[in-house]
């Protein structure tokens, strides 16, 4: 099994030392895209509808909904599916979406959310009459996991260039992840989860490291992965204790198996390391940020390479934010360093209203990118000469 170690001198040498900074050739913004939506928490597409865009509101009372808008304005063209009977503590709720990959023929669709205080993953398929809407009698489940504690459920879902379903699941909460279950490998919290969903409910693929569901492992509350359309490469943020905000990279060629370092490591610092195993076995992140100062930091919010045609310039060009913040930064990374490291917070600023409280961000079917405000709004990256909505 190949896993990618770097050691923790080097990553804190390129943490603090050998990123540039530098701005883009060309000026940028972003302009209001979507407004009055119920906490707002993933924009994605479905591969097949170029101009039309998924949006996920986390719940409204107990309700998630999954709303699909015009790419091109705005507009509202349906709520897709509605999902009743939720959790509604402030990390619970309708939390993932995916497509699969054959969604064109087969009209599958995935969908992660909290329920009983449990996670389920659940296939769907579209109504058969009219491709705006869900059929919700679909509903089959492809598995639960019981969550001990109502914060840290992950709820990532994303389909990988092999075709399997990715699941990104958080440590069950609590502080300190009390269990240990993040480095408990018969235990699928604080785990990234790789399955086959193409038979019912789903099977695990040979490859797999471990013979089970689990891909890697050693995360605290993953919020946000995404694969790099060009170059198939993960990239994974996840949640800090109190202290340290970490970006995780995981290779296109990577055969699985990393462990992440939690709840021995917070970032590149030690936390609870009694009975870890040594630091060499562990892949540390490759960028990470410090918790308080001015604006108070407390919750990176993970976001995706830019492949879109719009702005050139910001090719191969990572964005990623912080929930309490409400700062933007960029990078790029090639696997060994950090390069262009640059805050986009002031030129992000929408001439509409104020971009707070990052939940998400989204990608649409040509790779552009959106931003979106638990309180509502959704933003998209524009070159800054670009008028509002286009």
């Amino acid at each position: 099994m190949f896993i990618k170690i770097i050691p923790r001198i080097l990553l804190m040498t390129l943490c603090c030392f050998a990123a540039t900074t530098a701005v883009s050739q060309e000026g940028i913004s972003s302009s209001l895209f979507a407004n009055e939506l119920t906490r707002p928490v993933f924009l994605t597409h479905d591969g097949l509808n170029a101009d039309w865009v998924y949006i996920l509101e986390q719940r409204d009372g107990s309700t998630g909904r999954i709303k699909i808008l015009d790419r091109t304005d705005g507009t509202l063209i349906s709520t897709f599916l509605s999902v009743p009977g939720l959790n509604t503590s402030s990390e619970q709720g309708l939390l993932g979406l995916a497509f699969d990959p054959d969604y064109e023929n087969s009209g599958y669709f995935f969908i992660n959310y909290t329920r009983n205080n449990r996670t389920y993953v659940v296939r769907y398929q579209r109504s058969g009459s009219d491709s705006r809407f869900a059929n919700p009698g679909s509903a089959e489940i492809v598995f639960s996991i019981p969550q001990p504690f109502a914060n840290h459920n992950g709820g990532w879902l994303g389909f990988g260039p092999d075709g399997y379903l990715y699941i990104g699941m958080g440590d069950g909460g609590s502080a300190g992840d009390p269990g240990n279950r993040a480095q408990n490998l018969d235990v699928l919290l604080g785990k990234t989860l790789r399955i086959d969903v193409s038979t019912q409910p789903y099977s695990i693929p040979e490859s797999n490291p471990f013979g089970n569901e689990i891909w890697h492992y050693g995360l605290r509350n993953p919020w946000r992965y995404s694969f790099d359309r060009e170059t198939n490469d993960l990239w994974i943020s996840d949640v800090g204790q109190n202290q340290w905000e970490e970006l995780n990279f995981q290779p296109a060629s990577s055969t699985g198996g990393e462990n992440w370092g939690w709840r021995c490591y917070e970032g590149n610092q030690e936390y609870n390391t009694d009975g870890c195993p040594d630091p060499s076995t562990l892949v540390f992140p490759f960028w990470e940020y410090q918790h308080g100062g001015s604006p108070f930091r407390c919750s990176i919010t993970g976001g995706y390479v830019y492949r879109g045609t719009a702005i050139p310039s910001l090719d191969g060009t990572y964005f990623f934010a912080e929930y309490c913040s409400n700062q933007i930064w960029s990078l790029k990374y090639d696997g060994n360093a950090v390069s262009e490291y640059t805050e986009r917070t002031s030129e992000l600023a929408p001439n509409t209203g104020a971009i707070q409280n990052i939940s998400s961000f989204g990608e649409d079917f040509y790779g552009e990118i959106y931003i979106c405000d638990i309180n509502g709004e959704i933003y998209k990256i524009v070159p800054a000469a670009s008028p509002a909505r286009k």
